[in-house]
């Protein structure tokens, strides 16, 4: 199958995936911060494999690619994507159930729309990182040719895709008008943790240059604090 076809396919099978998650828990399809959501989620994902199609195959094929090498990467990925699916339920029965609104009071309509638009920002700053970085692909190994890239947001932490990924995540709940998951998307956040040190072990040996760019940018997540 072509990388075309292989693109169409993968998203076409997550598209009622997503759906499902967000709306099957609600229990209806009158959930306006589920369609907000998956459209602000959804659409930069789609516009960045449609350029990456265009601009970087070779990138988008190395996106495409999701049998991690590492045996401590492979319990990591299984692990999260437990705790991401069984996270990204919650806001569902939330809205079903309200506890939300009961605990707390609904999430202002406001934050609501700053969050989708943090959600739809935290793709964006990703695809930033994949433009400027050809070699970012989803699994830890170091392929032919790649070189260590310390300009755009390498410049400031050493991994920025993650750093928009942990964005991403923090805004999803206020985004469904959820506060109680907010606890169960602050639990993925030690996976990255985890995953980055992981890979830095095996950056430090398999690419070459990857030592001295770690003394000259000292924070491995968040900017001026880790």
């Amino acid at each position: 199958m072509s990388l075309g076809w292989r693109v169409v396919v993968r998203f076409a099978l997550r598209l009622p995936i997503a759906a499902g998650i967000v709306f099957l828990p609600a229990g209806t399809w009158k959930f306006w911060q589920g369609w907000a959501f998956l459209a602000a989620f959804l659409l930069p994902i789609l516009f960045g494999f449609g350029y990456l199609f265009f601009r970087d195959k070779a990138l988008l094929e190395r996106r495409m690619r999701n049998r991690e090498p590492e045996k401590e990467q492979k319990l990591l990925i299984r692990v999260f994507a437990v705790l991401f699916t069984a996270a990204l339920l919650i806001p569902g029965f939330d809205h079903r159930m309200g506890w939300s609104r009961h605990l707390l009071g609904d999430v202002p309509v406001w934050l609501t729309v700053v969050s989708l638009g943090m959600v739809a920002g935290g793709l964006l700053f990703v695809f930033w990182v994949l433009i400027v970085n050809s070699y970012a692909g989803r699994t830890i190994q170091v392929d032919a040719g790649q070189t260590v890239i310390s300009t755009g947001p390498y410049a400031w932490v050493r991994h920025p895709m993650y750093l928009g990924s942990v964005v991403l995540f923090m805004f999803i709940p206020p985004a469904l008008g959820s506060w109680v998951a907010l606890p169960a998307f602050a639990l993925l956040m030690p996976f990255y943790v985890l995953r980055l040190l992981n890979e830095e072990k095996v950056l430090m040996v398999e690419l070459p240059g990857y030592a001295g760019y770690c003394l000259k940018t000292r924070h491995h997540l968040i900017p001026f604090v880790w």
